[in-house]
């Protein structure tokens, strides 16, 4: 007991009157190349009982420079189920001359929702201070209770880029066996992270880490960075005790406490939805023209992650109220869908561009950041997000796709794997023609048709403002400078999940003149020019999330009395990456084909592989960048 009390009071003898604040104390070999520098960060949670949790944490960091604001983490969030019992800061100069305190009534107290008062309890403190002079140092510290236990915070050892932490401290006590959580650390190779296991607590810590650089390509953090997830097994959360062990019990939890008597709708509603589905028999068109009234009679608001719990507001509210968060929304269609008979499931996912999987064998209500529906038919699921209005039935975007989420069901929880595209579904098929003129210009109309991931990648574009447009292309096309686009359709089509743009444009000078003969790049309207960076020591693996296809074939109509000098080799490049092949060809006395193809795959690759790869993009960036060389024809 005497050894448990004097590793809890450790944190606070940290930050005794001797502690020197000053950015000279820093230890060398720290905050050369660094934006930032953790001096301590420090957070202990008490599970007192199934009702009562308390965290306190403290945190010192030298911020070095602008980039390294956001190292400071100077935010809380509450709402009805999370009190703040106490929040402050100091702020030190460069020497460690105290500056300025900053109490409770300092912080700004701002929604953490961007609209509609259904969250009205939903709040962050925000630090309320903007450095006059770099560097300096915040001490920033606050502490929670809450009588929910359900969810317990994780930690992360290295909470970024280009930030050295000097002390990371990480302890998880408990007042009985039975509210001891359950514990994955992730990643620690490498690292030396410490480990004390006590009686009743268990103590992670870790010192004098050195900055990591983000690198391109690099997988997720939570695959990367070390880390320990924590989840209980005995809890008390929104209103309900719960025991998880795997993510049967979990599923099982969700639909029986939290969903159960959420999705009740009004009479009324549920007449609408019948009516809106009559004459329809089969259950998939029933549930697009659900998911489409969803869309075009609700709106979505933004609740911040962490914030706003995991109950969802009844079906009833969303429907008189016509908003509501992620958690809101797809209930509502859930309860829709289930007014007309049709069956579907909600489903927590960890959403973003990075794909992270809900870990296996390590169930938690901490996982998960959004929630869709799966929506069961012929044999496989049919994901819905109904929190965009302009999404099709039907179609993850790389927000939600090929990634491993909880399915809630009546007899307990599964893990699925949402929709993959691979590459070849992630086609891309670029047809056009382009004119050059005497003077160099170009005159061109392209057409390009985008499938699976491709097609969220474009069709967005016939939501946009003609200025936008216009930015768009200029940005799509950089390759080509004096762009002006002449003209643009688009035809989006929502059932095939195909988008189409049909567009003109001009640019002046397009091709360059040098001593009697004009120079030109063939590949006019794919032609990314993107090469990976170099490192000279690469730290770690990296992985290509999403592979695709794309297929080019447009002529060139030469200037009349041109006629060509010299043509680029066609190159057929294959690789474990991908396969690239370019063919340049002369059709006609003034007219040039090119055809291109370009797949990549993809894969999860060894760091000792990335310079193979950076070889294979620059290569075909170089063969993009072939130009073709004309001139005048000689006369008789």
């Amino acid at each position: 007991m005497r050894l448990l009390i004097g590793i809890l009071l450790a944190p606070l003898l940290l930050f005794s009157q001797d502690f020197d604040y000053s950015v000279s104390s820093i230890p060398e070999g720290f905050g050369k190349s660094a934006n930032a520098v953790i001096r301590s960060d420090v957070m202990e949670v008490n599970i007192a009982s199934r009702r009562m949790m308390r965290i306190s944490c403290k945190r010192v960091v030298t911020v070095l420079n602008e980039a390294g604001n956001d190292a400071v983490m100077g935010y809380v969030g509450y709402d009805d189920g999370i009190r703040v019992k106490e929040v402050s800061a100091k702020v030190y100069d460069s020497s460690g001359k105290l500056i300025k305190k900053l109490k409770r009534s300092d912080f700004v107290d701002v929604s953490a929702v961007d609209g509609g008062s259904l969250y009205t309890d939903s709040r962050v403190l925000l630090l309320n201070y903007f450095p006059v002079a770099y560097p300096y140092t915040v001490e920033f510290e606050y502490g929670l209770s809450s009588n929910n236990t359900g969810t317990i915070p994780n930690w992360f050892f290295l909470r970024g880029f280009l930030v050295d932490v000097l002390q990371s401290r990480y302890t998880i006590s408990f007042a009985s066996p039975e509210l001891k959580p359950k514990i994955k650390e992730r990643n620690f190779g490498g690292y030396d992270i410490q480990k004390q296991v006590l009686e009743n607590s268990i103590v992670y810590s870790a010192t004098n880490i050195n900055m990591v650089r983000d690198e391109a390509l690099r997988p997720s953090l939570p695959k990367v960075m070390p880390h320990v997830l924590i989840a209980p097994t005995n809890f008390y959360y929104e209103g309900y005790e719960g025991r998880i062990l795997n993510w049967k019990d979990a599923g099982e939890w969700m639909d029986t406490k939290i969903l159960s008597g959420q999705g009740a709708l009004p009479e009324s509603t549920i007449r609408m939805a019948q009516q809106l589905v009559a004459g329809v028999e089969d259950d998939l068109e029933k549930a697009r023209k659900i998911f489409k009234y969803v869309q075009e009679n609700t709106r979505y608001i933004s609740v911040q992650v962490g914030i706003g719990g995991i109950k969802p507001i009844s079906a009833a509210e969303v429907d008189q109220l016509k908003y509501g968060d992620c958690k809101g929304l797809s209930n509502y269609t859930k309860s829709l869908l289930a007014a007309v008979g049709v069956e579907s499931f909600y489903v927590h996912v960890e959403a973003g561009e990075d794909k992270i999987d809900f870990e296996e064998d390590f169930a938690s209500l901490a996982q998960g950041n959004h929630v869709i529906l799966a929506v069961p038919y012929n044999g496989e699921y049919y994901w819905l997000d109904s929190t965009s209005q302009t999404i099709p039935f039907g179609y993850i975007a790389d927000f939600t796709d090929d990634r491993n989420v909880l399915i809630i069901k009546p007899h307990g929880g599964e893990l699925q794997r949402t929709k993959s595209y691979i590459e070849e579904q992630n086609g891309q098929y670029t047809t056009g023609e382009y004119h050059l003129t005497a003077e160099g210009k170009l005159r061109g109309k392209v057409e390009i048709t985008s499938h699976g991931q491709q097609y969220g990648n474009h069709y967005f574009l016939e939501t946009l403002e003609k200025l936008d447009i216009d930015k768009y292309y200029k940005n799509y096309w950089s390759n080509i400078n004096n762009l002006f686009l002449v003209s643009h359709d688009f035809k989006n089509d929502k059932e095939k999940i195909v988008f189409k743009e049909t567009v003109e444009i001009e640019a002046e000078k397009y091709a360059t003149s040098q001593n009697e003969k004009m120079l030109f790049v063939a590949n006019a309207f794919n032609n990314p020019q993107y090469a990976p960076p170099r490192y000279r020591t690469r730290n770690f693996p990296f992985q290509i999330q999403r592979g695709f296809l794309d297929v080019d074939k447009y002529s060139v109509r030469l200037p009349e009395g041109y006629q060509i000098a010299s043509l680029p080799e066609g190159i057929t490049l294959d690789s474990q990456f991908g396969s690239y092949q370019l063919a340049i060809s002369q059709e006609t006395g003034d007219t040039i084909t090119l055809e291109r193809s370009m797949k990549l795959n993809q894969g999860y690759y060894s760091k000792d592989l990335y310079t193979t790869f950076r070889s294979f993009m620059r290569k075909i960036a170089k063969h993009d960048k072939s130009k073709i060389v004309i001139h005048k024809k000689v006369q008789p």
